[in-house]
């Protein structure tokens, strides 16, 4: 299986002196699902946002390493010609348009196409996965539950026909059951459109269920990697991520 997407020793340095990742190496396989854990502070958001383009809006930079997809060098790319290209980032926090409706929304989204279809392909689509927002269409995104407005964004994702998703915290203030619902909706379209996904969660317990490979990473570097039944079995995955007392357990 050819890789999708490779991340090669990157280092990102915001306002010139911070440094945000230091030698950061992963890859996603295509029509995976994998997750990238770590504290709050490890460099997991950055490393989507080095991915999407997104690091010159907020004065930060990459300046060393490589990040490829099929081959192609995305640092050369625009956010605009990497979304494109097949990238979508569905960001923490959702994001939607509040004052426009749930079909506004989607329609925002068709500029993003990378190739030419209807717009009542697209949103059918859209709707098929996420049948809520059909009876919501009209509605203003910003009278949404947290848990629509997940939909939405990731639907708005859905609309740009992407060949990869990047997921930033998509259970954040979320109940358990909608949190549970969104996954299996997420693990419905990796396997029905062989989308592949790379999934930052603070959740460990529901990343490690629904991905198949992941990667720990520290003061913004890997520091373990493996399958996802690897790293479930991992005494300090479990400690630091899983909540087990391995010595109680033992």
């Amino acid at each position: 299986m050819a890789a999708a997407l490779e991340v090669k020793d990157l280092e990102v340095v915001y306002q010139g002196v911070i440094q945000a990742l230091t030698s950061l190496s992963l890859t996603v396989q295509e029509g995976a699902i994998v997750t990238l854990l770590g504290a709050n502070g490890a460099g997991k958001t950055t490393t989507l946002k080095a991915i999407s383009g997104f690091l010159p809006l907020e004065n930060g930079r990459v300046t060393r390493g490589s990040i490829t997809i099929g081959g192609q060098d995305l640092l050369r790319l625009a956010p605009h010609q990497i979304v494109r290209r097949g990238i979508f980032q569905v960001r923490e926090g959702r994001h939607v348009f509040s004052q426009m409706t749930v079909e506004e929304n989607l329609v925002a989204a068709t500029f993003a196409q990378r190739k030419p279809r209807s717009r009542k392909e697209a949103f059918d689509e859209v709707y098929n996965y996420f049948p809520i927002l059909s009876q919501r269409r009209g509605q203003a995104a910003g009278y949404l539950s947290g848990g629509e407005q997940q939909m939405l964004a990731i639907g708005r994702a859905l609309v740009a026909d992407p060949e990869m998703i990047l997921l930033d915290e998509p259970s954040l203030g979320l109940a358990p059951l909608i949190v549970k619902e969104i996954f299996e909706i997420i693990a419905r379209i990796n396997r029905e459109k062989g989308v592949s996904m790379l999934l930052v969660e603070q959740n460990a317990v529901i990343a490690l269920k629904y991905a198949s490979y992941g990667y720990v990473i520290e003061s913004g570097r890997t520091v373990l990697e493996g399958t996802t039944e690897k790293l479930s079995a991992d005494q300090d995955i479990q400690k630091f991520y899983l909540g087990v007392d391995t010595h109680e357990a033992a």
